[in-house]
């Protein structure tokens, strides 16, 4: 089962915008938190954008604060992130994730269970 599914990635010149989308399960949307992250060639993966109850309280990264915003729509059980002023370093694969707290493993031991969509590039080009 495929829990979370990326779209909307692509090419778009630096000062554009792209809106990335990501499908959820139903359990998802109903037990998990819901962040973006993305990965640039050679750098650590690093948190975007998280969900939070309020659109005033979700959290950014400073590079992305105030260009990028996350949101959801329940009824569609998908996670959207709109991004504007796109600029050359936000060149990265992105990544839908959802933080569903924990669960036991064979031993009984508590153990993170944090789940990652398959990733989608967006390239930003001069």
């Amino acid at each position: 089962q495929v829990d979370l599914v990326e779209s909307g990635g692509g090419s778009v010149q630096a000062g554009g915008s792209l809106r990335l989308s990501c499908a959820a399960s139903e359990y998802i949307f109903k037990n998990c938190g819901l962040r973006w992250y993305r990965q640039a060639p050679e750098k650590a993966r690093e948190l975007v954008a998280m969900l939070n109850d309020s659109p005033y309280s979700n959290t950014y990264a400073g590079s992305v604060q105030d260009r990028f915003f996350i949101s959801e729509d329940r009824e569609k059980r998908t996670l959207y992130l709109q991004m504007n002023d796109l600029k050359t370093e936000d060149t990265a694969v992105y990544f839908c994730a959802a933080d569903c707290g924990t669960v036991k493993d064979d031993y009984g031991t508590n153990v993170a269970d944090f789940r990652w969509g398959q990733g989608i590039q967006v390239t930003v080009f001069a």
